[in-house]
């Protein structure tokens, strides 16, 4: 699997469901001016009643790569990513025990620059989508673990979108600054 362009600094927000990633990726994108790339795999699960079988994985990994490589050819000095390949690895090994090996290579191979891991301290949303509200902290440490693994900077994201917001804004521009972007 070939590693993307890194001319771009690529952000990902992830953690569990229902944490204000798309609020928040949405606030940056904003911020920034800077090309927003959705979440895959929820289109995906409506269009298909909420269920995904183990078989559509790989039809959602590359949904996903199609998704960022559109937006990456468009963007400038940023890309917000309201998800990436990291979150199908996780998504795939809870619910099946096991994630075809060529998504975890892609994951690995597309790692971005610099993860947002957003909290459990944002309220739970119910919206025929999510699931686990019962599972969320399992299911954050799970995240953890997998964003600690792939070795990305990392940055924790928990408060009011107003501080969610300034902490972002202040880890990406750090980001930016010490990489000379």
């Amino acid at each position: 699997m070939e590693a993307i362009d890194r001319r771009v600094t690529r952000v990902v927000l992830t953690g569990s469901e229902s944490t204000g990633k798309s609020t928040l990726a949405g606030a940056l994108a904003l911020h920034y001016g800077a090309e927003l790339v959705p979440e895959f795999v929820r289109g995906f699960a409506e269009a298909h009643g909420g269920r995904i079988e183990f078989s559509d994985h790989g039809a959602i990994a590359r949904g996903q790569m199609a998704l960022e490589d559109e937006h990456l050819a468009r963007a400038g000095r940023v890309v917000i990513q309201d998800t990436d390949l990291l979150s199908t690895v996780v998504y795939c090994r809870h619910y099946f025990g096991r994630c075809p090996p060529w998504i975890e290579e892609a994951a690995a191979a597309r790692k971005p620059d610099l993860y947002l891991v957003c909290q459990t301290d944002a309220p739970w949303v119910a919206d025929g989508v999510r699931d686990r509200g019962h599972l969320r902290e399992d299911m954050q440490r799970l995240f953890l673990s997998a964003v600690t693994a792939s070795a990305a900077p990392r940055v924790d994201i928990s408060g009011t979108l107003e501080v969610r917001l300034a902490v972002a804004i202040d880890a990406i521009d750090r980001y930016i600054e010490a990489s000379g972007g």
